[in-house]
């Protein structure tokens, strides 16, 4: 079968990057042209690692922002997540399926079911007894993510033994395939995952009742946040900063209150303030910082500029919750310690606690969906078949031109790209 494999070829990796470099307008060509470490190739049919796992046929794959980043080599060699990884990968873990094939020790799925893929490559999937944190369900903090009967991973697409979603099937151990209600589509289902990382964020990071919060980024993670907030929160105020005026508007249809452009960042610092009420404070130079603002900052970008921001515009004892992934830089966090703010990393998901009940985050949004109380779906922009990925990638890249929010590799038909 043809797969896109992503190797740690550091011959490819060094050419490519010196010339995305020294060819900044050529960047997006050449990060997917043929010195590319990613490649469209023929592999070998799926392996079950275990008798307790099974194949998919993958209906839809999102691209997740972890993918393209990757693809587009933005990382350093010393982000300690590489010591969590093995090579080659077919990444991809946005994954709709259907059961293809099941192993021997399968008891609950059959072929035929539709499913969502729960990607976290935990104890369970690793034949392992479960640790501390994946006996109490936060999967995504699994002490064993480089033991039992799988290479080092943290989700599927990063294990050379667990294949991802950029390929037409893959393999998953029976615990990580969700059942799909009848009545959810298979778009509203491929949200499952980034929906998910919103839904556990504003769980670790509770807003007040009646609060106000900055959604920081309005990409799919943060216009997913204003999708929960909205049907989770729907007293709190919603603001929101986005880069592209696509997200703006996207952003007021899923229930922001006020939308700030992205620059400069001295407008969003103000217009926190005049929105809260707060005082703004102007030091000798920089930025004002807000005496008061909002409760609770959701930072889905994770920049140095964005963190600065965050803790300017939060109040005295409130929180600044991170889900953005970006190389770190230096930024003046002195509000962060002056406030006694609270800076809360959010990584993905596991099960949850809502409404006096505990499931999986995954269920939780197939429930919120086939209740009608949430739909995301109007985030979706594009679709693309396997063999135009290029053209897939180059358009994630170009989100102010292309309008590209979420980006979807479509199995089920030749998919094309909205005009």
């Amino acid at each position: 079968m043809k797969a896109l494999v992503f190797a740690n070829s550091l011959p490819r990796l060094a050419v490519t990057k010196i010339l995305a470099t020294l060819a900044p307008p050529l960047a997006g060509r050449i990060l997917v042209g043929p010195t590319a470490p990613i490649r469209l190739c023929d592999v070998p049919e799926p392996e079950l690692p275990a008798p307790d796992w099974l194949v998919l046929e993958t209906r839809l794959c999102g691209l997740c922002g972890s993918d393209y980043k990757q693809v587009f080599l933005n990382g350093g060699t010393d982000n300690p997540m590489t010591s969590v990884i093995s090579w080659p990968q077919i990444l991809g873990h946005e994954v709709v399926g259907t059961v293809a094939r099941v192993g021997p020790g399968v008891r609950e799925r059959r072929p035929g079911d539709r499913v969502v893929l729960n990607p976290w490559l935990s104890c369970a999937p690793r034949g392992l007894p479960l640790c501390e944190w994946c006996a109490r369900g936060d999967l995504a903090q699994c002490l064993n993510f480089t033991h039992g009967a799988l290479a080092p991973g943290i989700h599927t697409g990063n294990s050379r033994d667990a294949t991802g979603g950029f390929a037409p099937r893959l393999p998953a151990h029976e615990s990580m395939c969700i059942p799909i209600p009848d009545g959810v589509s298979d778009e509203a289902a491929v949200l499952a995952d980034p929906f998910s990382v919103s839904f556990h964020q504003l769980r670790q990071a509770p807003p007040p009742p009646g609060g106000t919060v900055l959604v920081y980024g309005c990409g799919t993670l943060g216009l997913l946040s204003i999708a929960a907030l909205r049907a989770l929160h729907p007293d709190v105020r919603v603001l929101a900063v986005a880069r592209f005026d696509h997200q703006a508007q996207l952003a007021r249809k899923l229930g922001a209150d006020r939308v700030f452009a992205h620059r400069p960042t001295r407008e969003i610092v103000e217009g926190v303030g005049r929105e809260t009420e707060a005082e703004r404070l102007r030091p000798w130079r920089g930025l004002p910082m807000l005496n008061g603002g909002v409760d609770v900052v959701y930072d889905t970008v994770g920049t140095a500029e964005t963190l600065e921001v965050g803790v300017r515009v939060t109040r005295s004892r409130g929180a600044v919750s991170v889900t953005g992934v970006e190389a770190p830089r230096r930024f003046e966090w002195t509000p962060l310690y002056c406030k006694e703010l609270r800076l809360v990393g959010s990584n993905a998901f596991g099960v949850e606690a809502w409404e006096g009940r505990r499931q999986h985050a995954m269920a939780w949004y197939l429930e919120f969906v086939a209740s009608g109380r949430v739909d995301a779906t109007p985030i979706l922009t594009h679709r693309f078949a396997l063999d135009d990925w290029r053209r897939a990638f180059r358009t994630c890249r170009d989100q102010g031109g292309s309008g590209a929010v979420k980006v979807l590799f479509d199995f089920a038909a030749e998919a094309v790209a909205p005009a």
